[in-house]
């Protein structure tokens, strides 16, 4: 069941130094195909550079790289969550930007 995540928590990880890193925590319900948008203007970017992902087998514990797709449109950036076939399971991303 795939479905927008709209209570996922985001930290401006590197403010103000040229270079933006937000890290992006889903809730532990994401499931492969759920998607993320984030306003890339609301972080102070206009680029989006790039992006690491992980996905906790046991929430905070196990934790496996995984390969998120991503699109930016009008500023907004989408993930989708996959790569790792997990369910029910808590993603964390480093989203780089500038």
């Amino acid at each position: 069941n795939m479905a927008a995540i709209t209570t996922s928590t985001i930290t401006d990880a590197v403010p103000n130094q040229g270079r933006k890193m937000l890290i992006v925590e889903s809730p532990t319900t994401a499931d492969t195909g759920d998607t993320i948008a984030i306003t890339l203007a609301n972080y102070g970017m206009t680029t989006f550079l790039g992006i690491l992902g992980q996905s906790h087998d046991t929430v905070n514990s196990i934790v496996t790289t995984e390969a998120p797709t991503t699109a930016v449109s009008a500023g907004v950036l989408t993930i989708t969550t996959g790569g790792s076939g997990n369910t029910d399971a808590k993603r964390v991303y480093v989203v780089y930007g500038k």
